[in-house]
């Protein structure tokens, strides 16, 4: 019996495939279990690549009819049952990531009995990829069910054997994640909770859900934000919120990306190249957080994909995907929320939410307007700091902020209001202001802890 990322990938498989009380072997099988072996599971760590193979065992395995229809239930929503009826309508799958959405469509043909058009697409699948580890697995599955079974008893303690295989283990998790996104579309018209308003200089925007291993990217417009595509991704070996240097955790909070790395500067483990972002954030740093180096990047030219949970913290996504990932994004620009599981809201819930908090960020500007010193300071907490080549405190942002608008009208612009809550309430707020009469003016991002049912603010940058 082999222990196929088909066969893994439903429980009960093995106790099904046993009162089929089927078993057989074939050349065919045998050399397709050969390339998945040799392509199988790696694991990785972001400081060096560490290669592993895996046995598919595909030269032994056969099913019946019924034990082929079981092989994805668990994994494909329309196999045995109708999909579970959600109160809105979901947003259809992104077939951004061409050989992910080919391996899907093979598990739908599979999970309709289409067995030999799976086989025909698997084919194809890992001949334009060859270094796609889960493809070829199920590849070889495929073909050692296109043998007819005979009455010999399956390899049962095989099965057990392969299952509890690291390398196996790894393929059944990614398998079920990347199927994960077929079943559980966000609710159409929705958005992740942290992206209460986005200025249309951000033209695209980037969400991390690590519980399902997904990269949601989104289209921003003046009709605001439209969900266009998402990847599966890998995360830290330790899972998320990282605290430490070296901990091997994914970040979770509201980041921006910070630079391009080109690829020619950077060994082949990081692969299409590499995007940094600004972990630790100044609430990071708030909370004694540490660690530095954290970037969505690519994998080595010998690995299609990567585990679930197998880097050291940062977000590693397959070549071809981060390849239109790097096209999109805006240095400073884009946010990437990593989240340990995405809520999603709809666009009046966000409107609510931030017509809550611009008036915080109104109130501010016409204290600072009317020269009130002593009302000016309610919005600052005590250990606020500006950064700057020399960091200003409260107190010198206070002078400052009077001197600069007392008196002035003027014009907030071009808002992004970024929420994140975990066992504090933050916001990270970007904008543009210009005073009347005036062509340019100044950016600002700043970041507000609410602190007793008010917004207080405890860190900001001038960005231009």
């Amino acid at each position: 019996m082999a222990a196929s990322a088909l066969l893994l990938a439903t429980p009960g498989a093995a106790l099904a495939a046993n009162n089929s009380n089927s078993s057989s072997k074939s050349a065919t099988a045998k050399t397709s279990g050969t390339k998945a072996a040799k392509a199988g599971g790696s694991r990785a760590s972001a400081k060096e690549a560490r290669g592993g193979k895996a046995s598919s065992g595909a030269n032994k395995t056969q099913l019946q009819a019924k034990g082929k229809r079981s092989a994805v239930a668990a994994d494909n929503p329309g196999a045995t049952r109708p999909a579970r009826k959600t109160a809105r309508t979901a947003a259809p799958l992104q077939e951004a990531s061409g050989a992910e959405a080919r391996l899907i469509g093979v598990y739908e043909l599979f999970g309709r009995g289409k067995t030999r058009e799976a086989l025909a697409k698997a084919q194809t699948l890992v001949r334009d990829h060859p270094n796609f580890q889960l493809a070829q697995l199920v590849y070889g599955d495929l073909l050692a069910a296109q043998v007819p079974p005979s009455n010999a008893m399956p390899d049962t303690a095989g099965i057990a054997r392969l299952r509890g295989n690291p390398a196996m283990v790894e393929l059944h998790e990614e398998s079920r994640r990347r199927l994960q996104a077929l079943r559980e579309r966000p609710p159409a018209g929705t958005v992740p909770s942290q992206f209460l308003t986005l200025s249309t200089r951000s033209r695209f925007a980037i969400a991390v859900d690590a519980s399902r291993s997904r990269l949601y990217l989104f289209e921003n417009s003046d009709k605001g934000l439209k969900l266009v595509a998402d990847y599966y991704i890998s995360v830290g070996k330790s899972g998320t919120d990282k605290a430490v240097e070296g901990d091997a955790r994914t970040p979770l909070g509201v980041y921006y990306i910070t630079s391009s790395l080109d690829p020619r500067s950077l060994k082949d483990f990081y692969g299409a190249g590499a995007l940094p972002i600004n972990y630790p954030n100044p609430y990071d740093v708030r909370r004694g957080k540490t660690g530095s180096g954290i970037w969505l990047h690519g994998t080595p030219p010998q690995q299609f994909a990567r585990a679930p949970l197998a880097s050291d913290g940062c977000v590693v996504m397959a070549n071809p995907d981060l390849k239109q990932l790097l096209r999109k994004v805006q240095i400073g620009a884009t946010p990437v929320v990593t989240a340990r599981s995405l809520q999603w809201i709809s666009q009046p819930q966000a409107e609510k939410e931030t017509k809550k908090f611009a008036d915080s960020i109104t109130a501010w500007k016409d204290a600072r307007a009317s020269g009130n010193e002593a009302q000016l300071k309610k919005f600052y907490l005590p250990d606020f700091q500006r950064a700057s080549r020399k960091p200003v405190d409260a107190d010198g942002v206070l002078r400052d902020e009077l001197t600069y608008a007392q008196g002035k009208r003027v014009q907030i612009k071009d808002t992004s209001y970024l929420h994140w809550r975990d066992t504090e309430d933050t916001m990270v707020a970007t904008f543009g202001e210009v005073f009347e009469g005036e062509k340019n003016g100044r950016t600002r991002r700043q970041y507000w802890l609410r602190q007793g049912g008010e917004w207080k603010l405890f860190h900001e940058e001038i960005l231009g």
